[in-house]
C-alpha cells in the first residue's frame, strides 16, 4: 500500500519536476536585456504630449482616433513596469516589420549569474497583432502555445472583461520603423476611463486614501484659512497615524493632490463626498513651491518609484525654463529630497518611524537651498549648462545630491 501511494505521489510530482527542470535548462548566463531603471525626461515630455492629444475629457463615445506612440516611450514604459512589478528589465523595439518584446530577470536561488530571458516577436495581420515567434532562453515556444499562455494569464488575473472592452475599443495596429512609432487606432469608449480608475486603486487602497483625506481635513481645521503652515506640522501627525507603508503612501497621495490644488475626485469620483480640507499655505524652508515639489515628488516615488519621480522633476524644470518660472536647482533639490522621503515611506523605514516620534522640522526634510541657481530662462540655461547631460550641469546636480544625502534622515 505504501509503495502504491509513493508511486501515485511520484506521478503527481513528475509534471512539476519536469517544469522545474525545463525552467532551469532555459536559464542563461547573460541577460537578454541589460539596462538601468532610469527614465529620461524626454520620455515624460512625450507621454505628456501623447496624453494631451488623446485627452479623454475631450472625447465622446464613438470618436475615432489614431495615437502615434514613440517606440522610445514604449521601450522605457515597458522597462519601468518590468522593474517595478517583477524586479526585471524589459525592452521594446521594432525589428523590420515586427515588434519585439524582451524581458530578463535574474533567477533567485541559483548558483552563479543565471537569467530567465523571454523574447516575443509580434506581427500585424490585417491590422491585428499576432505572435509571430516566442522563446524562453534557447527554447522556442510555438505561437499557438504562446497565445494560450497569454489568454490563460488574462483569465487568471480576472481581466477578461477589461480585455474584452479593450478589444472592442481597439481597431488597428501598425508599425512604422522609419518614423520610430507605433500607430494605434481606436474608437473611444467611456467605460475605459472608468475601468482604468477602478484598476488604479484596490478597494483597500481607496479606504486608506479616504482615511487619509479625513485625517488631513481634521488636521487643517485648527488653522485659519490661508495661514502659512510649515509642512512638517501637518506631515508628521498625518504619517505618524499611518501604521503601514500602504497607509503612508495614501497620506502622501492625498497631501500631494492637496498641494497641487487639484481635486481628488478626478482620480476617485467617490471623493466628491469626502470632507474637503481647508485651504492653507503649506511651506517648506519658508517656500510654498518647495513644499509642492517635495510632496509631489515624494508621492510619485512612493507610488511609481524613484526613476519616474526624478525624470518628472527634471522635465518640469526644463519645461519651466521655456516660459514658466525658469529652471531651478532649488526646486530640483526639493524634488530629490521628496523622492528620498517617498522611498522611505514605500519601504516602511524604521528610521523614518523613529523620526516621526517628534515633529519633523524643515531642516529634517530638505537641505539648504542657498546658492543654488534659480529662475534660469531656456537661453540662460543653455548658455551656462548646455544640457542636462553636460559636465557643468552634473557638477551642480552632484552638489544637490550631496546636500540631500547629508541629511540624517536620508543617510
Amino acid at each position: 500500500m505504501i509503495r502504491l501511494l509513493a508511486s501515485l505521489l511520484l506521478l503527481l510530482l513528475l509534471p512539476l519536476l519536469a517544469v522545474a527542470v525545463l525552467l532551469v535548462a532555459t536559464l542563461q548566463p547573460v541577460p537578454l536585456v541589460s539596462r538601468g531603471a532610469t527614465i529620461a525626461p524626454a520620455s515624460v515630455a512625450e507621454a505628456r504630449s501623447l496624453l494631451a492629444s488623446n485627452d479623454p475629457r475631450r472625447l465622446r463615445r464613438g470618436d475615432e482616433r489614431t495615437a502615434q506612440i514613440p517606440v522610445a516611450l514604449l521601450d522605457e514604459a515597458l522597462n519601468h513596469l518590468a522593474s517595478r512589478s517583477l524586479g526585471a528589465r524589459g525592452a521594446f523595439a521594432l525589428v523590420g516589420e515586427t515588434a519585439e518584446i524582451r524581458f530578463s530577470v535574474a533567477a533567485p536561488g541559483v548558483p552563479g549569474p543565471r537569467y530567465l530571458n523571454l523574447r516575443v516577436s509580434i506581427k500585424t495581420v490585417d491590422g491585428q497583432p499576432r505572435i509571430a515567434s516566442a522563446s524562453l532562453g534557447s527554447l522556442p515556444i510555438p505561437p499557438l502555445l504562446a497565445d494560450w499562455l497569454v489568454t490563460s494569464a488574462i483569465d487568471h488575473a480576472n481581466l477578461g472583461a477589461d480585455w474584452l472592452l479593450a478589444r472592442q475599443t481597439f481597431r488597428r495596429l501598425s508599425f512604422a520603423p522609419a518614423s520610430g512609432t507605433v500607430a494605434v487606432s481606436y474608437v473611444w469608449q467611456p467605460g475605459l476611463l472608468d475601468r482604468a480608475r477602478s484598476m488604479a486603486f484596490t478597494p483597500s487602497e481607496v479606504s486608506q486614501i479616504e482615511a487619509a483625506q479625513r485625517a488631513l481635513a481634521s488636521l487643517l481645521e485648527r488653522y485659519p484659512a490661508r495661514a502659512r503652515v510649515p509642512l512638517g506640522e501637518v506631515l508628521s501627525p498625518l504619517l505618524a497615524a499611518a501604521g503601514t507603508a500602504q497607509q503612508g503612501r495614501a497620506a502622501l497621495l492625498v497631501l500631494a493632490i492637496y498641494l497641487s490644488e487639484k481635486s481628488l475626485s478626478t482620480l476617485l469620483p467617490a471623493a466628491q463626498n469626502w470632507p474637503r480640507a481647508r485651504r492653507v499655505d503649506l511651506t517648506l524652508l519658508g517656500r510654498y513651491d518647495s513644499a509642492q515639489h517635495f510632496t509631489i515628488s515624494a508621492a510619485l516615488a512612493a507610488w511609481a518609484g524613484e526613476p519616474a519621480a526624478n525624470a518628472i522633476g527634471v522635465y518640469k524644470e526644463l519645461d519651466d525654463s521655456r516660459g514658466g518660472s525658469g529652471f531651478s536647482f532649488a526646486d530640483l533639490a526639493a524634488d530629490r529630497a521628496g523622492t528620498r522621503f517617498g522611498e522611505l515611506i514605500a519601504a516602511n523605514s524604521q528610521r523614518l518611524r523613529q523620526a516621526l516620534r517628534s515633529p519633523l522640522a524643515d531642516v529634517d526634510l530638505a537641505p539648504s537651498l542657498a546658492g543654488l541657481p534659480e529662475h534660469l530662462s531656456e537661453a540662460e540655461f543653455r548658455r551656462r549648462y548646455g544640457s542636462s547631460d553636460s559636465a557643468a550641469y552634473q557638477q551642480v546636480n552632484n552638489e544637490v545630491e550631496r546636500r540631500v544625502a547629508a541629511l540624517p534622515l536620508y543617510r
